[in-house]
């Protein structure tokens, strides 16, 4: 199966082996002959006879990134009810409820929050306490092979359910949560999952129990039966799969530049001239071009979705800061992986994880690439949220630090301080413009 990791890998193979990438040109040539040192409507190797201005190169990086290019989603091969509307609308409920939390104040929704683009705007996220990441918006995280900044889910209902147990995050244990779901939601479940057996004999089984609780809750987790433990465990999997089939409803709506887009394709260069301003363009060429964010940053959600080192991680992170070398393991041994007992995948499934590389210099302090639709509506920035502005962002890579962590991958960039300013425009373009209260998978359910 050719997931859409592999399809982002091919794109930008195929752009890089046609020189449209930073990084192409000879010692001592422009990174780009086509357009370096050129400006829009004028020539630079060959005439720029494209709409508004763009060579036939920049259009088509420029079409690359349209929302227009988005696959269809892909399957989800260990969660069977992945595109089930009644897991989705359980999903929903759960996402909101906080009363899957040990203090009764935390939901998904705290830290995921629709009127923030689904993140939180900390700089690290707040649920029982502090936790040691910045919140990553969940719009369009169906695309992505992996999970967390480190990459250690390999599906989302298995992302979904860490946080549940997390004693910073819900701080809850897995009986708390099923019990939860049995005295709230038992018909929700029972149309979209059957009926478990194990609502009937809750009132038997230890009140908070689970394998990453306090001590007392361990220990009452071990004098639970197997049989007991695996029948929590299905039903607390199936919470994680109800979330992940709410969560894939969660697209990324058009934006400003998707317009703008849109209007280079019909001609219409009066109405692309209204949609972005000449600053705005000249940020998005920068974009394209010689800032070479398109290296990460590629494919209609603005992500490759693999992991790079830029730079950012702290010495005092200790093993957090390894980033996808401790992601990639965690990745391999979960116990609700595609590969476990808990999945609806077939025998020759979960290629990504069979075949994921786990070993590496190159992995060290390396982190997920994000999306960058509605990035000005989700600051503060990086995997430690340490860049509070886009600004900052833009700063820290045309400077290029070494990092304390790992080889960052960053090469230094001349930018000047007008066309750092032009980046940030651009980056403006990538909010989204439709309002989201009258989507009903973007709001808290009724």
């Amino acid at each position: 199966m050719v997931t859409v990791q592999q399809l982002q890998r091919a794109l930008a193979l195929a752009l890089l082996a046609t020189g449209f990438l930073h990084g192409c040109a000879a010692p001592g040539q422009p990174d780009n002959p086509l357009t370096a040192d050129s400006q829009p409507g004028t020539k630079s190797g060959i005439e720029a006879v494209g709409p508004d201005g763009w060579t036939p190169q920049e259009l088509a990086l420029i079409r690359s990134l349209s929302l227009r290019n988005l696959p269809p989603l892909p399957p989800s091969e260990s969660n069977r009810y992945a595109a089930d509307e009644q897991a989705a609308r359980l999903g929903q409920r759960l996402f909101f409820d906080e009363r899957l939390s040990s203090n009764g104040q935390v939901s998904c929704a705290s830290c995921h929050q629709p009127e923030l683009g689904f993140a939180d705007g900390l700089p690290r996220g707040v649920g029982v306490d502090v936790v040691d990441r910045n919140t990553m918006s969940v719009i369009g995280a169906a695309y992505s092979p992996w999970l967390f900044w480190d990459g250690r889910a390999d599906s989302l209902w298995r992302q979904a359910l860490g946080p549940l147990e997390d004693a910073r995050e819900h701080g809850g244990t897995r009986t708390q949560h099923v019990q939860v779901l049995a005295r709230h939601y038992s018909d929700e479940y029972e149309a979209a999952f059957g009926p478990a057996a194990v609502f009937d004999r809750l009132e038997q089984l230890p009140a908070s129990a689970g394998p990453l609780g306090s001590l007392d809750e361990l220990e009452a987790w071990e004098q639970m039966t197997l049989a007991d433990r695996d029948a929590i465990n299905r039903v607390f999997a199936d919470m994680g799969k109800a979330i992940e089939a709410y969560q894939r409803r969660l697209l990324p709506l058009p934006t400003r530049f998707d317009a703008y887009v849109d209007a280079l394709n019909t001609g219409d260069n009066g109405r692309a001239f209204e949609l972005m301003s000449e600053v705005e363009r000249q940020g998005l060429k920068l974009f394209i071009d010689r800032a070479d964010c398109m290296h990460c940053h590629n494919g209609a959600l603005f992500s490759n979705n693999d992991f790079h080192n830029t730079g950012v991680a702290d010495a005092d992170e200790n093993t957090l800061g390894e980033g996808r070398v401790r992601g990639a393991h965690r990745a391999q041994h979960g116990e609700f992986s595609c590969l476990s007992g808990y999945s609806d995948a077939g025998e020759n499934a979960c290629e990504e994880l069979r075949y994921i590389k786990a070993t590496g210099p190159e992995l060290m302090s390396a982190f997920r690439t994000p999306s960058l639709r509605n990035v000005s509506r989700t600051a503060p920035y990086m995997h430690n949220g340490r860049l509070a502005t886009l600004a900052e962002v833009i700063d820290h890579y045309a400077a290029a630090p070494p990092g304390e962590l790992g080889q960052s991958e960053l090469q230094p960039l001349s930018l000047s301080a007008d066309e750092k300013s032009q980046l940030v425009a651009f980056l403006g373009t990538l909010n989204e413009q439709q309002k989201t209260d009258g989507n009903p998978w973007r709001q808290r359910p009724q």
